[in-house]
């Protein structure tokens, strides 16, 4: 039995929990306050950069959402904001957050959803994009909602009852919905760690369901569009597959078997052809506009665009000016809407249709430099990592890395990280095993009981910047939090300041707090004794060493976490205190996993950089 002396710091009603986290805020903002307050303009005026989250293609034009300034909004691309995230927190008296939107075909009905103080659970309207009424409104919020003419289909996600077929959450359920009112279709005796994903093909007239088992195995499902009852299995593998489109009844499907670097296959009648092979890079999404496959391959981290025909013929392939990450954002029969993001530019939107063209783009003025380099880590494996610097090298910089999950650290535009930069820090970006960079192999390397790859490769890249005379301060969030802490426990020595964020820590009991129990296929069942066994060898809260000398460190949560439970952070952070380390905590009383408001998640990117400066100075 191991011992958990902070177990009771779950319960975050207990009186004593809230006034550790009102003492030690206090605290940290005396640590902080003066440096922070005076950043905050400098911060704001990058953060109120716009940026594109999201876009819909319609009949009667294109719809986009953007962050911006105070506030988040989803317009008319040329015209008119449809909704505006200020209005609904004067309804609703507290802050919010857009979490996403989809619309119909015909651009007449338009689906939000948002969250108040930041919760993952939240509500969607359903609006009529003509009088702008609301229609409908469902609480908790749904996703995945997919218009058809006389209803539509939606995903529900049971976090705390069970579902309507009596299995225990969290689990996940596909509905269709009506004037005769809702009814299950699809996912009947799934327990938790499956997710679902429903999309119709070009012609409108196939459903194509993908169904995942934690992050790590699909199936593919594909019926008529209306009629869900004979939707019928027709792929699976046990790695990542996505369907891509139907055309002249070929489903074509991008999977990740073989090497894991992903290729385009199509099938017919039971008959498989390969389309696309695979490449040395992985491909790491396709869509199907005007009989061709347009296609994203990741090189070290970031994208290049790939144009074939039907039949796998590679017609071009475009790079662009500074490594950056492209994804389609919506398509029709005709064009498809991509983003791009780098370090320096917050967004570029393209159209491409025949060829690529920009229709919008921001970027921050300034001379910066984005390089790439990399480091070997224990067994010999390559790390690639970005560097970005401003005009000068003052030898500090900041680390970020995450590894983990299959998602891979492609260039994003960080609004804290241009102030950062001119004042002479050093950015720099880590492509761990765990992610996606290198294809499902990679990815594999890191989950499980591989996950010490992931602390090693990170200590490789630590170690390199330490002996290159740079001061280093290491920064992750989540899955990143969970990489950071077990980082300091093993090697504190490589890091001169820890930035610890929404962490997952205690690896005995993730399972047991919110949704954590989908989490199982990634890091292992701690139920299971010969799981509990590697994760007990790192599990950050039971590898705290009071022989240890630790460098200053922040732990940072939201008090509306209800993706990974603020405990993980709040136990850690009494673990470290308990053997005098420098540990400051940092607790969102407004926020949850996604952030709140616009200010809210400002001050708190503001308050890391204010601690990352006072750090390593």
């Amino acid at each position: 039995m191991v011992e958990d002396p902070y177990i009771w710091m779950e319960n975050l009603q207990d009186n004593r929990v809230r006034e550790i986290i009102e003492r030690e805020n206090k605290k940290f903002r005396e640590f902080i306050g003066e440096l922070s307050d005076k950043l905050f303009p400098e911060v704001w005026e990058y953060f109120s950069i716009p940026t594109v989250t999201m876009a819909k293609i319609t009949k009667r034009g294109i719809i986009v959402s953007y962050n911006e300034k105070d506030r988040s909004i989803i317009r008319w691309l040329d015209g008119d904001v449809i909704v505006d995230s200020k209005e609904i927190e004067r309804e609703v008296g507290d802050e919010v957050l857009l979490q996403g939107f989809t619309a119909d075909d015909e651009g007449e009905k338009l689906a939000y959803s948002f969250s108040i103080g930041g919760a993952d659970e939240g509500i969607t309207r359903i609006i009529d994009l003509k009088s702008g009424e609301v229609i409908e409104e469902i609480k908790p919020s749904i996703w995945n909602i997919l218009f058809l003419k006389d209803g539509y289909y939606f995903a529900r996600f049971y976090r705390k009852e069970k579902t309507p077929d009596g299995v225990d959450p969290p689990a996940e359920r596909v509905f269709w919905k009506d004037k005769e009112g809702e009814k299950m279709v699809f996912g009947e005796g799934l327990t938790s760690g499956y997710f679902m994903t429903l999309r119709k093909s070009s012609d409108d007239k196939f459903a194509m369901l993908t169904l995942n088992y934690g992050w790590n195995q699909g199936e593919i499902y594909v019926g008529p569009i209306d009629k869900p009852q004979e939707w019928r299995k027709v792929y699976s593998a046990t790695v990542p597959v996505e369907p891509v489109d139907i055309v002249n009844g070929k489903l074509y499907i991008l999977t990740r078997e073989g090497r894991g670097m992903g290729k385009v296959i199509a099938v017919k009648d039971g008959e498989i052809e390969e389309v696309i092979p695979e490449g040395e890079f992985p491909l790491e999404w396709a869509v199907i506009v005007d009989d061709k496959i347009v296609a994203g391959r990741l090189v070290h981290a970031s994208h290049r665009l790939e144009v074939y025909t039907l039949k796998g013929e590679k017609i071009e392939e475009v790079t662009f000016d500074i490594p950056g990450a492209l994804h389609p954002l919506d398509k029709n029969n005709k064009e498809v809407l991509l983003r791009y993001i780098s370090f320096t530019i917050p967004y570029r939107l393209y159209e491409f249709k025949d060829k690529l063209r920009i229709i919008e783009e921001r970027k921050v003025e300034g001379k910066f430099k984005v390089e790439e380099d990399f480091v070997v880590s224990k067994d010999g494996t390559r790390i690639h990592y970005f560097i970005i610097k401003g005009e000068k090298d003052e030898k500090k910089a900041w680390v970020f890395g995450y590894g983990g999950f299959n998602i891979a650290l492609t260039p994003r535009f960080f609004p804290q990280v241009i102030p950062f930069l001119k004042r002479g820090g050093t950015f720099v970006m880590a492509n761990l095993r765990g992610g996606s960079e290198y294809g499902e192999e990679w990815h594999r390397a890191g989950m499980r009981e591989n996950k010490q790859n992931v602390f090693d490769d990170f200590i490789a890249v630590l170690e390199k910047l330490k002996k290159e005379g740079y001061k280093v301060a290491a920064w992750g969030r989540s899955n990143g939090g969970l990489l950071v802490s077990a980082t300091l426990t093993q090697r504190p020595d490589i890091m001169d300041a820890a930035l610890i964020g929404y962490p997952v820590i205690d690896m005995l009991r993730f399972h047991k707090l919110y949704i954590g129990s989908v989490w199982i296929p990634e890091y292992g069942n701690p139920d299971d004794p010969k799981d509990r066994e590697f994760l007990l060898k790192y599990s950050p809260y039971h590898n705290v060493d009071p022989n240890k000398k630790y460098p200053l460190t922040l732990i940072y949560t939201g008090l509306h976490d209800d993706r990974v439970h603020p405990a993980h952070a709040l136990k850690f952070f009494m673990k470290l205190k308990e053997v005098g380390a420098p540990v400051y905590l940092r607790v969102e009383t407004k926020s949850g996993h996604m952030g709140a408001s616009p200010e809210t998640r400002a001050r708190e990117l503001t308050d890391l950089l204010a601690f990352v400066l006072k750090s390593l100075s």
